[in-house]
């Protein structure tokens, strides 16, 4: 008999290797290959962590600071994130209603594993970051989509969420500024939605800030916890060094939330991977109490990119760029150039086949909308150098002007 392998588990039958991770090997093979390949593909800011953050790291480590943490957080950082909520969102949290994650991406885990049982739905604006569906999906929930469409500049309609919520909806997921779109919310439409969730008191609300600080043309973020009071005690606040500090690599998240849920959240990471690095911690720390300017100094030459970037978009033939509000992406819409054939013979049917094409022949790597829940559009990042993204716009442009 043919010998066999044990099986994997069923759960992971439907949960995709994000579009974005697969689009950047890709891009590595094509560069390996001695291509001059530009990504646009990836969610990462391009700038370095801040000296000082380093520093501390480096001095806790000398210091001996590299024993089991809490699983919860370190009590420096803890007290750190708790000035920071009510620093810039206005917001107050004992200690025992925050909790530090190896990233966002492990507190929003663990708010499912500690909440969603089978049948459960997961409430999820689209477009959306891809992992928000995989996860859920691992947490045996079920995820569901509400449309935010580009005539509403990619914003949640007050009414398309009422009409969305069941009585299986466990979960809201909001995230704005968004990754892929870059919308965000003023505070009225920020109150809009508040309003229909104080009609639906069993739903959990988790609000991804992550780009809070990366808002531009004198945008003022908000959070949904701080617009409307009333649903604090069902809202979990998520946000993190990676974005706002150039931290990604260190994986520092932290949350605020009810003290029964943070507790369960708790007890999952005790169970998956205990506490996070200590040196990381004492990075975080610092990146949170030490000087801020360089902050909106960062956000400023974002806004720049961002503003090179949906004029040169718009100047290819068939893209249509939305200019958002915040984040580090846009979400141009390419229906234009459906149906239509490069100058190297491929046809282009789906925003997955421009995508595609634009890497092989252009050597541009972006990721299709179809990978954010919403067709026919491309993420673009634009978290790198102003020279590269001019380059890589300059080919799109080409691209597109070589469609017949």
């Amino acid at each position: 008999m043919p010998a066999t392998s044990p099986a994997l588990a069923d759960r992971l039958k439907d949960v995709l290797v994000a579009a974005s991770v697969a689009m950047t090997v890709k891009a590595r093979e094509l560069a390996n290959a001695g291509h001059n390949v530009i990504s646009l593909a990836v969610g990462e800011p391009d700038f370095a962590t801040p000296a000082h953050a380093i520093e501390a790291a480096h001095k806790a480590a000398l210091a001996g600071d590299t024993k089991y943490p809490p699983q919860d957080g370190t009590p420096a950082l803890k007290q750190a994130a708790q000035r920071k909520f009510k620093r810039d969102n206005n917001l107050d949290y004992a200690l025992d209603e925050i909790m530090v994650a190896n990233g966002g991406k492990q507190v929003i885990m663990n708010a499912l594993l500690a909440t969603c049982n089978p049948g459960d739905e997961v409430l999820i604006p689209a477009p959306y970051w891809i992992s928000y569906s995989e996860m859920a999906k691992l947490a045996t929930a079920t995820p569901t989509f509400v449309n935010c469409p580009q005539n509403n500049g990619f914003k949640l309609r007050p009414e398309d969420l009422d009409a969305a919520i069941t009585p299986k909806t466990k979960w809201l997921f909001l995230n704005f500024p968004s990754n892929p779109t870059g919308a965000a919310c003023s505070r009225d439409e920020m109150k809009a939605i508040a309003q229909v969730m104080l009609k639906h008191p069993h739903v959990w609300i988790l609000t991804d800030d992550m780009y809070e600080h990366m808002v531009y043309d004198g945008f003022e973020f908000c959070t949904i916890a701080d617009v409307e009071p009333a649903l604090k005690d069902r809202v979990l606040t998520v946000n993190g060094a990676s974005k706002t500090y150039a931290m990604t690599g260190w994986r520092v998240g932290f949350c605020g939330g009810p003290k029964a849920l943070i507790k369960a959240m708790v007890n999952m990471q005790s169970q998956l991977t205990s506490g996070i690095s200590t040196v990381s911690q004492a990075a975080a720390v610092a990146a949170l109490d030490g000087p801020q300017e360089l902050v909106a100094e960062r956000a400023a030459i974002y806004r720049d990119r961002r503003d090179l970037v949906v004029a040169m978009l718009n100047d290819a033939p068939g893209i249509v760029c939305h200019k958002p509000e915040g984040a580090f992406y846009v979400y141009p819409n390419i229906a234009g150039c459906l149906g239509k054939t490069t100058a190297a013979g491929t046809k282009i049917n789906t925003d997955g086949d421009f995508a595609m094409a634009l890497l092989l022949e252009k050597h541009v790597a972006a990721v299709q909308g179809e990978a954010y829940g919403m067709s026919p559009y491309l993420r673009i990042s634009y978290a790198t150098d102003t020279e590269s993204l001019r380059e890589a716009c300059s080919r799109i442009q080409d691209f597109c002007r070589g469609l017949h």
